[in-house]
């Protein structure tokens, strides 16, 4: 019982935190409805988030917070990715397609789901300050034989919700059978993904002025 408590913590935080629209879930959903790749860009997300959690447990954290410049350059460089993704999707949504035809244009190879979720992942500010900062102070908090719960909690979690995302997608064929339904879909994509990188170019410009 002594080591439930933690682990319960560590689920919990993590998982309010993941479960939220962002570009790495979406990815992940698109990539399921594909059904490309799926076990490998599951596993790549579930795998950078313990990397991370324990990294920030361990005390990676506290070395972030004192380095404003380098939140700054994964800012511009996650708003970059970011603002190039967006535009592809909003390109893609002008084209008809369907799902057993391929949709978004070619299939990826897994060196670039690879890339691509990578970039989602690690260029993504936000998966520092939250992942390593937040959910790391919180686990750095727990009594020291604890911390290793902790992680496993907030490493489980993440493995659970990016498994149901990936490979539930599946259930939804039928209604990404039909052309409208990617061109919503790529147009939310789209419109979520520029919104993100306009966020992280006003926190930069706020932070340099």
């Amino acid at each position: 019982m002594t080591q439930l408590a933690p682990l319960l913590t560590g689920f919990a935080l993590s998982l309010g935190l993941i479960v939220a629209i962002g570009a790495q879930n979406a990815f992940v959903l698109r990539q399921g409805l594909r059904r490309e790749h799926v076990g490998l860009v599951v596993a790549f997300c579930a795998a950078c988030d313990l990397a991370l959690i324990a990294a920030g447990v361990a005390g990676l954290g506290a070395v972030l917070g004192t380095a404003p410049q380098l939140v700054t350059a994964l800012s511009l460089g996650g708003a970059v990715f970011l603002g190039w993704y967006g535009i592809s999707a909003l390109r893609r949504a002008l084209r008809t397609e369907r799902l057993d035809t391929g949709p978004g244009g070619a299939a990826l190879t897994r060196a670039g789901a690879l890339a691509r979720v990578a970039g989602f992942t690690l260029l993504n500010p936000h998966v520092y300050l939250d992942t390593v900062l937040l959910v790391g102070s919180v686990g750095a908090a727990q009594p020291a034989g604890a911390h290793p719960a902790f992680v496993l909690g907030a490493g489980l979690a993440s493995l659970l919700w990016f498994t149901a995302l990936g490979f539930g997608a599946r259930f939804l064929a039928p209604l990404f059978a039909r052309p409208l339904a990617w061109r919503v879909l790529d147009l939310l994509i789209g419109a979520m993904m520029l919104t993100l990188a306009a966020g992280l170019l006003h926190r930069v410009w706020a932070m340099t002025t």
